[in-house]
């Protein structure tokens, strides 16, 4: 059942941020009801797919949930959420605060209902400063924490983004942490409070952390920058016939290479006698072990390093990652019967528990599947339900056809 078996989440997020985290809450055992607008998630969109509305970046982020369908324009779709708040734990949003207040679900409204609610906004910006009410996307946040700089120094010079929508997973992780806090904290308490998780400060706090250097000081000692992450030749190496993923990192690892490649030469040359002369000499120390790859084919370094436990790993790609022999071992790749889509490859929840494992149950839903049971279980009549049917305020499941 998972270690959070009884906690209640509706989730009111859309996209990948807020998806991501509650699938994340999902997976360790919560009920997330998640509320969608008639058109749906716009994710359900992204293809390719075998049935419209269940796109596989839908699928990989919604699993472990309810849907039900509900237009808050409407005043009989928000006195339906406000009936699912009163008895839950955990209500969690990604749109702009001032859009919840519009939608008169903000937090004083709420809070009233429900005083126990752990009211959770994942958005762009904190909202004590001048970009509180901007509207902010994964890419521009990578930009605004100078991810896309750092993605320049160390590569050709042009500024990049990541191609991963690393910023909204990141924030997500983070919001699971503050939910889970916010929680143990309204245990001890009896009291709920609203957590605003922004992306911009949390993404600032996550690259910053490696990469504020000398400008940690004041006055500064440098211009900041992590010399090894920045390095040209800090990527996955070339060998004779690939590549493969190397680091030869503290002062037991360079002596076990020494040893299994025969260059005692470097024992005597000072760029490599130490770990700090190493980090002072990064560049020079990683285009000699780049130098010294293309020698070997992959399988020949592959077996050579294991033996002299040096880390490393292949080099995968979308498709090759999915035979991984670890990740094959653990069944990290399940194949699994969708209700409606048939056969599609899921993922293992990465954390395992010795008591409560989690194990999905549930596969991500279709639009408005469960709105009638959900709506049942908050105490609506099937006359109360059939006239929000009625008035376009929810929808009813689809058949299996649909």
């Amino acid at each position: 059942m998972g270690p959070l078996e009884g906690i209640k989440v509706i989730d009111m997020t859309t996209v990948l941020m807020g998806p991501y985290a509650t699938q994340m809450l999902g997976d360790y055992g919560a009920d997330v009801i998640k509320v969608e607008s008639p058109d749906g998630d716009v994710t359900r969109q992204i293809g390719p797919t075998r049935h419209p509305g269940m796109g596989p970046v839908f699928l990989n982020t919604n699993r472990s949930k309810r849907s039900i369908c509900l237009d808050l324009k409407n005043s009989a779709g928000r006195d339906a959420v406000l009936r699912l708040i009163e008895t839950a734990d955990v209500l969690m949003y990604n749109v702009r605060p001032q859009a919840m207040a519009r939608l008169q679900l903000g937090y004083d409204v709420v809070s009233k209902l429900n005083p126990r609610l752990v009211y959770a906004g994942v958005f762009g910006f904190g909202q004590d400063g001048p970009y509180a009410a901007k509207p902010a996307y994964d890419d521009l946040i990578q930009g605004g924490s100078a991810l896309a700089h750092l993605m320049a120094i160390g590569g050709d010079g042009t500024p990049r983004y990541v191609p991963n929508a690393l910023v909204d997973r990141i924030v997500g992780t983070h919001a699971v942490g503050a939910i889970l806090a916010s929680v143990i904290h309204r245990d001890r308490s009896g009291h709920g409070q609203r957590v605003d998780i922004p992306m911009l400060e949390t993404m600032s706090s996550f690259v910053m952390g490696d990469h504020m250097g000398g400008l940690t000081y004041e006055p500064p000692l440098d211009k900041g920058g992590y010399a090894r992450h920045l390095s040209p030749d800090r990527r996955p190496y070339k060998t004779s016939d690939g590549y493969i993923c190397v680091i030869v990192y503290n002062d037991k690892q360079w002596d076990n290479f020494i040893k299994a490649t025969g260059r005692d030469d470097l024992r005597t040359d000072p760029k490599f006698a130490t770990f700090a002369a190493r980090a002072i000499n990064i560049d020079f120390v990683y285009a000699e072990l780049a130098r010294m790859l293309l020698e070997r084919t992959t399988a020949e370094w592959s077996e050579l390093l294991n033996k002299a436990d040096i880390p490393t790993l292949p080099m995968h790609s979308l498709e090759s990652i999915l035979t991984d022999e670890h990740l094959t071992a653990v069944n990290f790749f399940p194949v699994v019967d969708h209700p409606t889509e048939g056969a599609i490859r899921s993922m293992r929840v990465p954390a395992t528990w010795s008591d409560t494992p989690a194990k999905p149950e549930r596969l991500a839903p279709r639009l408005s599947e469960h709105s009638e049971e959900i709506l049942c279980e908050a105490g609506f009549s099937a006359s109360e339900i059939a006239a929000l049917i009625r008035d376009g305020v929810t929808k009813p499941a689809p058949g299996p056809q649909d």
